[in-house]
């Protein structure tokens, strides 16, 4: 049996390269090798994505769009369209199940797959990936990554390294000679605090974590990130795809064009937020039971406040009665707000409508009423807009200019 060839190993992880920017050039052949940015065009916009040939020049995403042109002047700024993206997505996604039903979505533009099955009607693991990547290009203009290891930790880390448009395939034979020359900061979860404590105790690469004792390890960054940190470097990662998987949060969030300390301009855009919020809840048939506001001042301090409902909801009404409950315990100290977001927290399968308080605090009408209203909101906005129904102490405001984040998010 020694003779025999070693399988391949049956995890992939496919990421799209540059998936915004790639998407945006579609419609915008004349730009193909050029550093393009996507992101909005108010002064406090952030890139949202780039090409490579923008990242070059140091351009990544989260960073001010202001401080990306500094550095790429000559770059293009698109605008971003989420729709698109999102179907694009819906596309790329459903390629992926034709290969496996085990797909484990990360983001809108990631995902794991399990071809354990699918190995023996279409071959091994490597040829799976190769097949794959040539299909997304096909049928959709998209190039990507793909990873393929024994877990997920190494197909995720042999994308990273395959990027762009590439493929790297390690197999369970070469885990740890591939992985214990790397520093720290390859294994997933290390970021600069946790490589600087590690490295303090000597411990600079992967293999150093692997041969040192549990406890020394421990000791530098505590017993669960330890744990972790030295299962990981010594090729251990028993996490299986999940084809099933929940938000852990829905949140939206807007930066102002200019700093706002107009309290009323406040209390609308929190209303706003929390509209879309509940919507998405309902939309995904989930509840929330904890409200979180999130506040970045002019001097980009950032605060973030929660509160744990009783009972869970998907109320628009309700989360904003609470955010902004949670807003008037903040002292402003006369500082200006720069982002404000709503969050809603520790989610749930919803039904338990019938379960919450028949009356809110001060209210006339029965929960079940609000349900039922913003519940037929949901569906006239589905057919003629977000922003076709607003509450009337947002009809004169301006249209919300929240960013929705990628959690699920889909972080």
């Amino acid at each position: 049996m020694s003779g025999l060839p070693e399988p391949s190993p049956p995890i992939l992880h496919v990421d799209m390269d540059a998936f915004f920017a790639s998407v945006e050039l579609l419609s915008r052949p004349e730009l193909r090798g050029k550093p393009v940015i996507v992101g909005g065009r108010s002064p406090r916009s952030v890139v949202t994505s780039a090409t490579y040939e923008a990242r070059r020049y140091g351009v990544h995403s989260a960073m001010p769009v202001g401080a990306a042109l500094r550095l790429c002047p000559n770059a293009v700024v698109v605008e971003p369209h989420m729709s698109r993206y999102r179907e694009y997505s819906r596309v790329v996604m459903g390629l992926f199940r034709e290969v496996t039903p085990l797909v484990e979505p990360l983001s809108i533009d990631e995902a794991f797959l399990d071809v354990s099955g699918a190995r023996r009607l279409l071959g091994e693991s490597d040829r799976i990936a190769a097949d794959l990547r040539a299909r997304v290009l096909a049928e959709t203009g998209l190039t990507c990554s793909v990873g393929v290891a024994a877990t997920k930790f190494m197909a995720k880390l042999a994308s990273g390294r395959a990027k762009p448009d590439g493929m790297l395939v390690i197999r369970a034979s070469e885990t740890l000679a591939y992985l214990h020359p790397l520093p720290v900061r390859a294994l997933w979860g290390v970021g600069a605090r946790t490589a600087e404590q590690l490295e303090r105790l000597g411990l600079r690469t992967v293999g150093d974590i692997a041969d040192a004792p549990l406890d020394t390890v421990v000791r530098a960054v505590g017993q669960a990130t330890g744990t972790k940190l030295h299962e990981l470097a010594l090729g251990h990662d028993d996490r299986a795809v999940e084809t099933e998987s929940t938000e852990k949060s829905v949140g939206h969030e807007r930066t102002f064009d200019t700093d706002v300390s107009d309290l009323d301009e406040l209390r609308r855009e929190v209303l706003a937020q929390a509209g879309r919020v509940a919507a998405r809840l309902r939309a995904s048939g989930v509840e929330g039971r904890t409200v979180a506001l999130k506040l970045r001042f002019s001097d980009f301090t950032t605060i973030t406040r929660s509160h744990t409902l009783s009972t869970p909801t998907d109320l628009g009404r309700r989360i904003f009665d609470e955010a902004w409950e949670v807003f008037s315990g903040i002292d402003l100290a006369g500082r200006s707000v720069r982002l404000i977001g709503v969050r809603m927290e520790q989610l749930a399968p919803a039904g338990r409508v019938s379960s919450q308080p028949a009356l809110f605090p001060g209210d006339d009408e029965p929960a079940e009423e609000w349900h039922d209203a913003e519940k037929t909101i949901d569906q006239v906005t589905a057919r003629f807009g977000i922003d076709s129904v607003r509450p009337a102490s947002l009809v004169r405001a301006p249209r919300s200019g929240e960013t929705a984040d990628r959690n699920g998010t889909r972080r």
